[in-house]
């Protein structure tokens, strides 16, 4: 028996949604074991450029700078519409207001940072932070304003945070494209076949979930911070969907388009290697 294929994502419900029916053995996967680490996003994105996990999650900001040694998977990543990063202040303002002020992001290497800078300059005094720790440096004043990610989206307003700019919003009104937040990498070292058939396997975990939801209650709640049961619903709802079962003609074309503009930019480096090995 083959060692098993080291897998990073997430703790949030989207992934543990994903990823239950593949690490519990509920779908076939022709052979292929995966030993499961849970790390915030942006450790994950550090892992991968260290090249340590044989299969991550990683925020297609960090892609840019990992498509030398990794392809991207076609089914089990965050991409659509309605979903993307907030803004937040602890007062009404604008992005104008918030030029050369301190905004804490969730990560350097995040699709919300990468968004906060294709939006324009004067966005570059950044703290990172951990994402769940952003709404509480904002109210004790330790930033001026934050980048917001994951079930945030749901609770800022109960901080008394005030939404100063949807970036998804504005991403899909300059583009018409959805915005692409996280895909799963697989190692190009594992070769054409290996990763054609871990894509097959991690297309039918998603369509496992989609069929059984109740099943991966348990695994959620354990991993999801003690977030309450409508918020996790809600997180689920909005992070996964037709484009987590498949990326399609118009998700790739989402991600090649921020790449695009990102290199562009001078903000990720240029590759001639294809996305996709499957």
């Amino acid at each position: 028996m083959t060692a098993p294929l080291t897998l990073g994502y997430s703790p949030c419900p989207n992934d543990t949604f994903i990823f239950h029916a593949l690490i519990h053995g509920r779908i076939p996967a022709g052979g292929l074991s995966f030993q499961e680490r849970l790390e915030d996003v942006e450790t994950l994105n550090r892992l991968a450029l260290e090249g340590v996990l044989d299969l991550t999650k990683i925020s297609y900001h960090a892609l840019g700078h990992l498509r030398d040694n990794y392809a991207l998977l076609r089914s089990g990543g965050a991409l659509g519409r309605g979903c993307g990063p907030l803004v937040i202040a602890p007062r009404p303002m604008d992005m104008a207001a918030l030029k050369g002020k301190k905004i804490a992001i969730p990560g350097q290497l995040t699709t919300a940072n990468l968004l906060l800078q294709l939006y324009g300059e004067g966005f570059e005094d950044v703290l990172i932070l951990p994402f769940h720790h952003i709404m509480s440096a904002v109210v004790e004043g330790r930033a001026d304003a934050g980048v917001i990610i994951h079930e945030s989206r749901f609770t800022y307003q109960a901080s008394g945070l005030f939404k100063v700019q949807d970036l998804g919003a504005w991403w899909e009104e300059k583009t018409g494209l959805p915005i692409p937040l996280g895909g799963i990498l697989a190692k190009r070292s594992l070769g054409t076949e290996t990763i054609a058939m871990i894509d097959r396997a991690l297309r039918d975990s998603v369509s496992y979930a989609f069929a059984h939801p109740d099943i991966s209650k348990g695994y959620i709640k354990r991993h999801s911070q003690e977030l309450a049961d409508e918020v996790i619903a809600s997180h689920i709802a909005l992070y996964v969907n037709p484009f987590s079962l498949d990326l399609g003609a118009e998700g790739i074309l989402a991600v090649e388009t921020l790449l695009h503009r990102a290199e562009e930019r001078g903000i990720i480096p240029h590759c001639d290697k294809p996305l996709f090995l499957s």
